[in-house]
């Protein structure tokens, strides 16, 4: 077919440009799931306490609103049920990257229209960008089968081919919606909507019913993947339900890709605002980055509420499972479990901030390589004062981005705000080391910017995996986060605190060094 011409060239094209950030991805995302069998053994040993288990995330509404329903008591199954929703999550963040980034960014930067110029066919680039996406979640779905074989080769299949599943569902609704906007950013912060909204659906009939047989679970793709049920009598139709859904909305997005021309979209595009509102770098940068400084603040809060929702009932989930207790215990640093949990649920918290810094930051190596910093940096605005416009956004979002959660968890909590508030405060000088590595990465090695994301992902990494698998202390001290105090419940800790701080500085002043110094990316 004409319309597909150069596809493979530019699929092979695709892959090289996501030679880091798909491997990053898929390497957290499988080192999460692969992580968990020998976990839950050593906290779960025993048919007695993993039917304590099944008992408690039967009888706690919130519990399952956050992980789901436990179908079976094998270390399988438990593996499904522990990492099953967040996984799915991250491949579909994976998979609508790479979409938004191969087909609308594309467009908006004007090099798809170069690309179309050649012997490119009409739906080369969206085919293309969607089997980059697929090519991620067969990694990942191949990883995920051959790391739980050992637990059951069935289930492990079935598990595999959900998670890539659930990649590919996302990939495609990415896709339609690249088709109807004319921005990157707003196609990226839609097809986040769609995401959250089905894990809110999913939440919302798993907490309704033990089974996961709600209407509105059958309603969101992630409840389709714990419906799946691997390792507990698979559901084998449930793939069917996938297949559809990708189908269908592959379709759909041929459909518009065949109605429109290069660098338009179906949804109008609103006037912009009057110069006077426009009229400085920082008014700009909040112009641009405003919608996601709200999304994540939102998602922060919702989160903040149900965590904090948990904390009553976690002496009962952890009961007298004394190995669950030395996990919290080393998360949160202390012996009181109400407080370790919430420490270990606001340093991870501080862990997912990184990640929006990092993505805050970036913003300027995507303004720069689009070409949509030069129009301003020609007008009387230096490059110093242009960067900091974001920066100011991205680590005053990440300060607002703990506020609020810490007003979730008080609100979910019903306790007094002060302790809870300081604790994610205190988080701040870590997410800002990341940060700062991130303008460092951008403004000394622009081609390597993207970089950062991998060192976020490996904090995360360490923060998420390290303290369930009993990482020795030099590992947990790679990160940052490995060196602040745990709050609430144990003593502050000023000097750590400062010399983070000072990092961070440090960090971001060589980095601006840098950018004023070097020539713009072209």
């Amino acid at each position: 077919m004409t319309s597909l011409v150069g596809t493979r060239i530019l699929l092979r094209f695709n892959l090289r440009r996501d030679r880091l950030m798909i491997p990053v991805w898929v390497a957290v995302n499988t080192l999460m799931v692969l992580s968990m069998p020998n976990t839950l053994k050593t906290l779960y040993g025993t048919p007695a306490e993993r039917a304590d288990l099944i008992h408690q995330v039967a009888t706690n509404a919130s519990f399952r609103a956050l992980i789901g329903p436990v179908f079976d008591d094998s270390v399988g199954a438990l593996t499904a049920w522990r990492v099953g929703v967040y996984a799915g999550v991250l491949a579909a963040v994976t998979s609508l990257l790479v979409v938004v980034r191969h087909t609308r960014d594309e467009e908006e930067s004007g090099r798809q229209e170069l690309i179309s110029s050649g012997a490119v066919g009409r739906r080369a680039s969206l085919t293309a960008a969607l089997l980059a996406a697929a090519v991620a979640n067969a990694v990942l779905a191949l990883l995920v089968v051959a790391g739980l074989a050992g637990q059951g080769a069935v289930g492990a299949l079935a598990f595999g081919l959900g998670l890539g599943a659930v990649g590919l569902v996302f990939a495609t609704a990415a896709a339609i919606v690249a088709q109807l906007t004319e921005s990157a950013r707003l196609a990226r912060g839609l097809t986040a909507g769609v995401l959250g909204a089905a894990f809110v659906l999913r939440a919302a009939g798993d907490s309704a019913t033990t089974d996961g047989s709600s209407v509105w679970t059958w309603l969101s793709p992630l409840g389709w993947l714990e419906n799946l049920r691997a390792y507990a009598g698979e559901r084998w139709w449930v793939l069917a339900l996938f297949a559809a859904a990708i189908a269908l909305q592959a379709a759909v997005a041929y459909g518009l890709a065949g109605r429109r021309d290069i660098g338009m979209s179906f949804l109008p595009t609103r006037p912009g605002p009057s110069v006077g509102r426009l009229g400085t770098a920082g008014a700009l940068a909040w112009r641009l980055q405003r919608g996601s400084v709200l999304g994540w603040s939102l998602s922060f809060f919702v989160v903040g509420v149900v965590y904090g929702g948990l904390t009553d009932g976690v002496a009962d989930i952890v009961g007298d499972n004394e190995s669950a207790r030395r996990i919290f215990e080393r998360m949160g640093g202390q012996s009181a479990l109400t407080n370790a949990f919430l420490a270990a649920m606001v340093g991870m918290m501080g862990l997912v901030a990184a990640l929006y810094v990092v993505g805050s930051v970036l913003r300027l190596y995507g303004e720069e390589t689009s070409g949509r910093a030069e129009p301003v940096l020609a007008n009387p605005v230096g490059r110093l004062r242009w960067a900091a416009g974001h920066l100011v956004i991205a680590f005053g979002g990440s300060v607002l981005l703990m506020l609020v959660t810490g007003l979730g968890f008080v609100v979910g909590y019903g306790k007094e705000a002060g302790p809870i508030l300081g604790a994610c405060l205190v988080q701040l000088p870590a997410v800002w080391v990341i940060g700062g590595l991130a303008v460092l990465l951008y403004g000394v090695l622009p081609r390597a910017a993207t970089a950062a994301w991998g060192v976020a992902g490996a904090v995360l990494l360490i923060g998420w995996v390290g303290p369930a698998l009993d990482a020795p202390r030099a590992v947990l001290d790679l990160s940052p986060f490995g060196h602040l105090p745990k709050l609430p419940g144990g003593g502050m800790e000023w000097g750590p605190v400062l010399v983070l701080l000072a990092l961070a500085v440090a960090l971001v002043a060589a980095g601006l060094t840098g950018l004023r110094r070097r020539d713009l990316t072209t």
